[in-house]
């Protein structure tokens, strides 16, 4: 099979399309024929050499495609199902991929929107069951117009929470159309957010990693109440969670992502697709940030 793979650390210029063996699923895993996988900020992590040190490295968490064969110890997912899930062996960019997690693409998806769920929902799902959001709670969710913030938004409104989101001003109507209640980032940021909410909130999220735990902590009232996703020194500073999925993940995310999203109570932002040969491109758009919403790739 086809997949992105890199065998040195540098640049965009490192990746390439080689041939890999077939891979095949083993107990709890099914294989999937891919027909679109999510790229992520981890991709370029692990390529600069600031992630995983292990070469060679094919890339991709997550992806999209057709239920091509089945390992065993599984129930409910036959060949031909199209499905939804993440990797477990980082190896989503081919043609082939091998999935511990998944769920059915309900119809109002296609395989590119699928593609870019798994990793924001998880993440989005994962930090919510953390900070213990449920019905009536408050939540602010800082870096709420990315693919992960917007995921937890959601999450959390079907939770029955009320949802105050950091954005740039430029996203403060797709926000509102998700249910949350914009304030713009950038100083002054609690005083707005007082201003909706006079008593502070009960929790925050931060997945933008934009250097405001202190003000988070501020509004809060007490570290356990808040997590970042994307800053792990200032976590450190400040007695901050930090969260991964070391200590487990929530998987039951796909298939209640699904079931909403066939309801019409979750939708995702694609940016801009690429064919599965110019995964390098994606990376140099990807580190630009210039596209809003999720880069995804294409596979024959």
């Amino acid at each position: 099979m086809r997949a992105a793979q890199f065998s040195r650390f540098g640049g965009p210029e490192v990746l390439e399309i080689v041939d890999l063996p077939d891979p095949h699923p083993g107990t709890g895993e099914i294989r999937i024929k891919v027909r679109a996988a999510g790229i992520n900020a981890g991709d370029w992590k692990n390529r600069q050499g600031l992630m995983d040190q292990e070469l060679p490295q094919t890339l991709g968490y997550e992806a999209a495609g057709i239920v091509d064969e089945i390992g065993g110890d599984v129930s409910g997912v036959t060949i031909g199902d199209r499905v939804f899930g993440a990797s477990p062996y980082g190896a989503a960019q081919a043609e082939l991929a091998v999935l511990s997690y998944w769920a059915p693409i309900p119809d109002s998806l296609d395989c590119a929107r699928s593609a870019a769920i798994p990793a924001a929902a998880e993440t989005a799902a994962r930090s919510l069951d953390q900070l213990g959001v449920t019905a009536g709670s408050t939540v602010l969710i800082n870096g709420a117009s990315g693919s992960v913030g917007s995921a937890a938004v959601q999450l959390a409104m079907e939770r029955g929470a009320r949802v105050i989101g950091t954005g740039s001003p430029g996203t403060h109507d797709a926000l509102r159309s998700l249910g949350a209640e914009p304030v713009a980032y950038g100083d002054g940021m609690p005083e707005r957010v007082r201003a909706i909410m006079p008593s502070g909130v009960d929790f925050a999220l931060d997945v933008a990693g934009s250097g405001v735990l202190p003000e988070l902590l501020e509004l809060v009232g007490a570290p356990e109440h808040v997590i970042t996703v994307a800053d792990f020194r200032g976590a450190q500073r400040t007695g901050i969670r930090f969260s991964r999925g070391d200590t487990g993940r929530a998987t039951y995310v796909l298939a209640q992502v699904a079931r909403m999203a066939e309801a019409g109570r979750f939708s995702v932002q694609v940016g801009q697709t690429f064919p599965l040969t110019e995964v390098a491109h994606a990376h140099r758009v990807g580190e630009a940030g210039t596209v809003r919403g999720k880069l995804v790739l294409l596979v024959d």
